[in-house]
């Protein structure tokens, strides 16, 4: 019992130590699992921007890591820190379709339904003499 506490106050007190270490621009990752940069911190919350002017506060309990500069951009903005700036060139990355049509097998049969309504108003007058929603009560 005793060696479950004691493990469980490091925990808590490495996680305190963790969330102390922020500063502002420093990059961060949530409990939830969104990753953002500090912008202020303040005794209890820290002000994130999670998108280029978009600012939120968050408790600093809901901050599950504190991410170092280079994991940070890697995760963020796919920078893998080994190349250097006009290395990567557009022939270089996997080529993504912009739509799932090219991901299917074309149809063998080309015809396609007709889809369109007919003009005959022999096809819309009722064949029976009856008008929609009359049913025969007897």
């Amino acid at each position: 019992m005793f060696l479950m506490t004691r493990s469980a106050k490091k925990k808590q007190q490495q996680a305190m130590e963790m969330r102390n270490q922020m500063q502002p621009g420093t990059g961060v990752r949530t409990i939830g699992g969104m990753y953002a940069t500090v912008k202020e911190v303040g005794d209890d919350t820290v002000l994130l921007e999670v998108a280029p002017g978009v600012h939120a506060v968050y408790a600093k309990n809901a901050i599950g890591a504190v991410l170092e500069d280079d994991e940070y951009n890697r995760i963020v903005h796919g920078d893998t820190g080994t190349e250097t700036e006009g290395d990567a060139t557009s022939d270089d990355l996997p080529a993504v379709p912009d739509d799932a049509s090219s991901l299917v097998e074309p149809a063998d049969d080309t015809a396609k339904p007709d889809l369109t309504k007919k003009a005959d108003a022999d096809d819309a007058a009722p064949k029976d003499g009856k008008a929609d929603g009359e049913a025969d009560a007897k």
